[in-house]
């Protein structure tokens, strides 16, 4: 297929959307550091470019799935930022009514089913998701986003055999950023290059490099295409980066100085503001607005966090178990 022409509109929002995320992260590390945001926080600061390149492939029905580094997914799959901020707070407003912190994030509403604490567990749900979309005979496809760390897991080749046996409509995307929670690939698998784990089930599998919003664009819009034809999914191991340790607690002291520049030195937002600036797509007043508007956006989901009230104690036996009828489910 031939590769798409990239329009201004496509760059302006790429930097907007990437913009977003990483001020919104910045400000969460903040917060956690002001003990506003407790328990566990995974930033996703550096890998901005494996979601926003998805995105701008994706249909707003598509299904999203992924594991515990979700606040990023969540706000460019369409839930406000104000309510991602409200459930990294525990408040009754956040997207997860409070319950489920920053691990957890859900909305029925925007096709994202999670957000997973358990490494790996996320992998055969996104498989059953995309099954569930082609026992409907629908063409939307399920992507389902995993680290480095979950191909360890033997859900990962479960899924991938089953996915594969019945042509199923899903993207795998393995977000290797190179350490998993902080041991590197290299010492914990004899497959360094991980695209290669899909050949063992002849699925259609490749490397990708995820600090170019272009290149994530090209391979997810192969994959779509495939998956939206019937004929079944794909494997990407998008190679990227996390500038932060693992998680809040983690000082990232296994790695040097000099590999964390050298990463920074293709940042992916910095790489699409220089070619806005290069081919004049907006001009510096419309950059400053832009970040004013990524600005006043945080502002205000921080605002909505810290007015908003904690659940009542009530709600603890709320949303145990389903009490709706399932959408999917016909009479």
């Amino acid at each position: 297929m031939a590769k798409t022409k990239f329009t201004k509109e496509n760059y302006l929002h790429w930097y907007e959307s990437m913009l977003l995320m990483r001020r919104f992260e910045e400000k969460a590390g903040q917060l956690y550091g002001m003990q506003k945001i407790k328990g566990f926080c995974h930033l996703y600061i550096g890998q901005e470019a494996v979601v926003a390149g998805a995105m701008s492939v994706l249909r707003p029905e598509d299904a999203m799935i992924t594991a515990y580094r979700d606040h990023a997914h969540a706000i460019a799959k369409g839930i406000p930022a104000k309510e991602v901020m409200a459930e990294l707070y525990g408040k009754e407003t956040g997207c997860s009514k409070g319950k489920g912190g920053s691990m957890h994030m859900f909305s029925k509403e925007h096709r994202f089913f999670g957000g997973h604490g358990i490494v790996g567990g996320q992998i055969p749900l996104g498989a059953g998701i995309a099954f569930a979309e082609k026992y409907r005979g629908s063409d939307l496809v399920c992507v389902c986003y995993m680290g480095d760390g979950a191909v360890r897991q033997g859900a990962f080749h479960e899924a991938l055999n089953m996915a594969m046996t019945w042509k199923l409509p899903v993207i795998f995307i393995c977000e290797n950023n190179g350490y998993a929670m902080g041991t590197s690939v290299e010492r914990t698998s004899n497959v360094a290059e991980l695209w290669k784990l899909g050949l063992a089930y002849e699925m259609p599998s490749k490397p990708v490099d995820g600090m170019s919003v272009e290149e994530v664009h090209y391979a997810m819009e192969e994959a779509v295409e495939r998956a939206r034809k019937g004929n079944g999914p794909t494997y990407l191991e998008i190679k990227t980066y996390r500038y932060k340790g693992h998680s809040m607690s983690d000082p990232a002291k296994y790695r040097s100085k000099d590999e964390v520049e050298h990463y920074k030195a293709l940042d992916p937002i910095e790489s699409v503001l220089n070619t806005i600036i290069k081919k004049k797509y907006a001009t510096n007043e419309e950059l400053e607005a832009i970040n004013n508007r990524v600005k006043d956006i945080v502002e205000e989901a921080v605002k909505f966090a810290e007015e908003s009230s904690y659940p009542d104690p009530n709600e603890l036996y709320k949303d145990v178990y389903m009490q709706e009828d399932y959408p999917y489910i016909q009479e």
